[in-house]
């Protein structure tokens, strides 16, 4: 029972962590239909921070439903369950000093709110990966929507299930125009120009 619980206090802050990883640390959601790019800009963008000696972590959807998740399908709560043990472990990751490249569909706007409100106001970054249905049709990197399609894939998101577009994201970036290279120089410029990076 919980009433059984106590919270066990570290000796080593938050802000410690980040002093000795030297920047601050943070989330940075990527939200958006499948085969839109978030785990390709995720991991180019990776890169980039590494460039810069910035201590990351990428949690990828398909990899943590393969391990952490892998009891989870794709129905409602368990989509909803999905994203709140993933926004547990990034606010681990950030009490850490981790800047966390968390790339998941998180098709509700609600789970995705929930994630933002276990963090600091300014340790969550939501990154909308925006692309064109006729675009994520034609390129289909899993197969998924011609067996969506076909009706061999139930509870699929943007077919068979819903997704609700975020309203106030923090960035854009639309991969149907744009090249994940692109896509990465327009993040780093808003973590440069917001100061979470230092110039």
């Amino acid at each position: 029972m919980t009433s059984n619980l106590f919270w066990h206090h570290q000796d080593v802050p938050k802000k410690a962590r980040q002093l000795l990883h030297g920047h601050k640390s943070f989330i940075i959601w990527f939200t958006g239909l499948s085969g839109s790019g978030k785990s390709t800009i995720a991991n180019r963008l990776d890169r980039a921070l590494y460039r810069h000696n910035i201590s990351t972590y990428i949690l990828d959807g398909d990899n943590i439903r393969m391990g952490l998740n892998k009891d989870l399908s794709f129905k409602q709560e368990d989509r909803e369950e999905n994203i709140r043990r993933v926004g547990e472990v990034a606010r681990l990751f950030v009490d850490a000093g981790i800047v966390v490249l968390a790339t998941f569909v998180s098709p509700f706007r609600k789970d995705r709110e929930f994630v933002r409100k276990l963090v600091n106001k300014d340790e969550f970054i939501e990154v909308y990966v925006k692309c064109n249905f006729d675009t994520l049709k034609a390129r289909d990197p899993k197969g998924l929507y011609e067996k969506a399609l076909k009706g061999e894939i139930k509870n699929f998101t943007g077919i068979s299930d819903p997704y609700e577009h975020p309203e106030n994201p923090e960035i854009i970036v639309d991969t149907t125009m744009m090249t994940p290279n692109i896509c990465v120089k327009q993040i780093m410029n808003y973590l440069y120009n917001n100061g979470y990076l230092k110039k």
